[in-house]
């Protein structure tokens, strides 16, 4: 059997988990075969691991400048996209062009204009785009998916989402070039669309307008010295600074190796500071966030997003006509940490107390009960081992019973809700998706997009 030939773009810490899999559990059947980064020291890191603890071999690595060069030379089936999330498109719609399939991270890009462009090469290339929304594939979200398409509640009218970011992993946004619009689309885009993904393939439906709110009232050091907290503003960064000792929001990179090699090496050349102080100025996304979503099938959706809370997880009620489902997921904090999977691990931080996660039906007339959880350990809650899965296995079907394979006009369908509730937010009005990108107008339920 013929390998596939498999080359990466952006060699960040969520590479790691999609290259280690690759190199070691499904290497007989997919071939690594090159790197391309800003960075020649993230670049080097991997290499090194590649060839020491993972047992395969150092490839060939290519400055971002050489994109195309590698393209050329390497020939690759198949380029994964992991880079930083404004430059995505460019890397997808050349990586087409080229003559490869893609995969990318989630999102697939960060504004309508960028969106279009992809859209537009896929459809002239025939090429494929996947995106790795790692979020449907966990056991127990799956089991929402099979509840509500068995009509447990009948149908589904209406779904309230609160999502919550604790002061440890949503921090960490805000250390990162996460906080400027201009890179992430805002966390509308770079987070949410883990949780619009969800309800669209939850509902299997297509949004069609949303309203929303979203302002910045925590993070950023106006906010910190409104409330009294101006000594957290006083550094730039937190590595290095005797000052941020005890700040709670501090984040060390020389506290293990891959931050040292991911990032306090990849300074240099790549000008990244991973660890900048949330509290600085020059903030410009939303710290909470609110919006409403109408679905072409009727549905409405409910969301909040807060980045600053005391604890993490994240709470969905589904209405339907015969019942509602009520689906908890509070299973600690996190934060990317670069490391193997075998190596992850929940963080001990105070209030990020893992309650686990637990789904009760209430039935109209009838006594509610609990469903059975599926088992679901490592990252992720056990998505990324079955996502990439899909991915490398030679024997991964074609076709997803839970429909879990989502292509280009998924992956728009999700960032799309973000994208427009930023528009929201700027114009005070409600979007229309379709006014942004016109997303197959005919098609009703996401099941009929690719």
């Amino acid at each position: 059997m013929k390998k596939k030939r498999i080359a990466f773009v952006g060699t960040g810490g969520r590479a790691l988990s999609f290259i280690e899999p690759l190199a070691t559990t499904y290497r007989e059947t997919n071939e690594l075969v090159a790197l391309c980064d800003l960075s020649p020291a993230r670049m080097d890191y991997y290499n090194k691991m590649l060839a020491g603890d993972l047992g395969y071999h150092a490839v060939p690595a290519y400055p971002a400048a050489r994109f195309d060069a590698m393209l050329a030379e390497q020939k690759p089936d198949i380029v994964f996209v992991c880079s930083k999330d404004d430059t995505h498109h460019d890397y997808i719609v050349r990586a087409l062009r080229a003559g490869c399939d893609v995969i990318t991270e989630k999102p697939m890009t960060i504004d309508a204009a960028k969106c279009r462009a992809i859209l537009d090469a896929q459809r002239e290339t025939g090429r494929s785009v996947r995106v790795a929304f790692n979020y449907r594939w966990a056991p127990f979200r799956t089991k929402v998916k099979e509840l509500i398409a068995s009509g447990t509640i009948g149908r589904v009218h209406s779904v309230n989402l609160e999502y919550l970011l604790d002061t440890n992993h949503g921090a960490d946004y805000f250390r990162r070039w996460h906080s400027r619009a201009a890179e992430s689309g805002t966390l509308l885009v770079h987070k949410s669309t883990h949780h619009f993904d969800l309800v669209n393939w939850w509902l299997d439906a297509i949004p069609e307008q949303v309203f929303a709110y979203g302002d910045l009232v925590f993070y950023g050091k106006e906010n910190a010295e409104k409330r009294g907290d101006a000594a957290l503003t006083k550094y730039p960064r937190y590595t290095g600074e005797p000052a941020a000792k005890h700040d709670p929001f501090r984040l060390d990179l020389d506290e293990s190796a891959p931050f040292r090699g991911l990032y306090r090496a990849g300074e240099k050349d790549s000008g990244y500071l991973r660890d900048q102080n949330v509290f600085r100025p020059g903030i410009d996304i939303p710290d909470q966030m609110s919006l409403n979503v109408r679905y072409r099938t009727g549905e409405l959706l409910t969301y909040s997003l807060v980045c600053y809370s005391p604890r993490e997880g994240m709470r969905v009620c589904f209405n339907g006509d015969r019942g509602r489902i009520e689906y908890h997921e509070f299973i600690g904090t996190h934060m990317n940490r670069a490391v193997r999977p075998k190596d992850f691990k929940l963080d001990e931080k105070p209030g990020a107390e893992a309650e686990g996660e637990w789904i009760k039906v209430y039935p109209h007339f009838k006594p509610s009960y609990l469903v059975p959880m599926p088992a679901a350990t490592g990252a992720h809650g056990g998505a990324d081992e079955i996502l990439n899965r899909s991915f490398y296995a030679p024997d991964a079907p074609a076709k997803d019973e839970w429909g879990r394979f989502a292509g280009h006009e998924q992956g728009a369908a999700s960032i799309l809700v973000g994208i427009a509730g930023v528009e929201s937010i700027k114009r005070n009005a409600p979007v229309n998706l379709t006014d942004l990108v016109p997303l197959r107008p005919e098609a009703k339920h996401l099941s009929e997009l690719v």
